[in-house]
């Protein structure tokens, strides 16, 4: 079966990103045969290709999509031709192409509330939201939280949560466009990075007593904001690096600074698991259902456009959820 698919044999920009036509065999022991719909973009995908993530090359891209099961392969029992599923699969990459052969155990039925475009958009970045506010760092009611990058996909999601859990949500963005996004999404606060100091404002909105948690996907530029503005015992939760890697942290300093903890979580690691990641998505699909939960789907772009997907999202220029199409 011949199916198409992004594929990159060098580390790079997007220019190293390309579409190649390649022999699909049949599903193995264990396997189906998948007809993506709707395909996931995040960041992730960006340090792959880039090599800030190294992989064996050539290699395939992307980590989640949603479509229609179109042939199972021998033992599988949970699925059949013509289910509607999605995934994401952590560090197993080539969710970005026609069709693949998925491993059943790591597959998820649809529900039938949400589009496969939905399920695209927010399956990683609900998933991540889950494992941060409800397993690494369990956000309570009246709790002051501090979310960078609040007008991106993961941030919009981690906004809407923080209000279900009623908890005071303060969100970081760049530009007055992105702020009132926020807003609009659970942020009860929301600092523009542009115009304003991140640590100072958040102090005077805590009346000076700091936030107990900062969940950081930015890395480098913001690193030394997010350490100001925790409070003593706070926790430092840094889940992406789309700056650049936070410098060394010296166990002095979080000592210095008022006993911090400083953790560096994975979804991966979250949902390594069958059972950790089908109650990750179910808490997810739950969230949705309840209506607590919407994405916002900003961009689609072709799969043969990829390569300007991939400098938008670099360049700042995309706003929450960005989704590729395959046909």
């Amino acid at each position: 079966m011949k199916v198409k698919a992004i594929r990159f044999h060098a580390a790079g920009g997007p220019e190293v990103l390309k579409m190649e036509e390649l022999d699909l065999p049949e599903p193995a022991q264990g396997e189906v045969t998948i007809r993506h719909t709707a395909i996931g973009f995040n960041f992730q995908d960006i340090y792959v290709r880039s090599g800030m993530y190294p992989v064996e090359l050539p290699s395939g891209l992307g980590t989640e999509a949603a479509g229609v099961v179109e042939k199972v392969g021998p033992g599988v029992t949970d699925f059949k031709a013509g289910d509607r599923v999605c995934y994401i699969s952590g560090p197993v990459l080539g969710a970005c192409a026609s069709h693949r052969n998925y491993p059943a155990a790591r597959l998820l039925h649809s529900p039938d509330f949400m589009t496969d475009e939905q399920l695209a958009a927010s399956m990683l970045k609900g998933m991540t939201v889950e494992y941060l506010m409800q397993r690494c760092y369990p956000v309570k009611a009246g709790q002051f939280v501090l979310m960078h990058a609040a007008a991106g996909g993961v941030g919009l999601l981690a906004g809407q949560w923080g209000k279900h859990l009623s908890a005071r949500m303060i969100g970081v963005a760049g530009g007055a466009d992105k702020v009132a996004l926020a807003k609009a999404n659970g942020y009860e606060f929301c600092i523009d990075r542009r115009t304003e100091d991140i640590a100072a404002r958040v102090k005077e909105i805590t009346g000076g007593a700091g936030v107990p948690v900062v969940f950081d996907s930015v890395g480098k530029d913001s690193f030394e904001a997010s350490l100001n503005s925790l409070a003593p015992r706070g926790y430092f939760v840094s889940f992406g690096t789309t700056t650049g890697a936070p410098p060394p942290v010296v166990a002095g300093t979080l000592q210095k600074m008022g006993s911090l903890y400083f953790t560096r979580p994975t979804l991966v690691t979250y949902t390594a698991s069958t059972e950790d990641l089908r109650n990750s998505a179910a808490a997810v699909f739950d969230m949705f259902k309840r209506g607590a939960l919407k994405v916002s789907i900003n961009q689609r772009y072709k799969m043969q456009d990829v390569a300007q997907a991939h400098a938008d999202l670099a360049g700042g220029k995309t706003s929450g959820s960005s989704i590729i199409l395959p046909s």
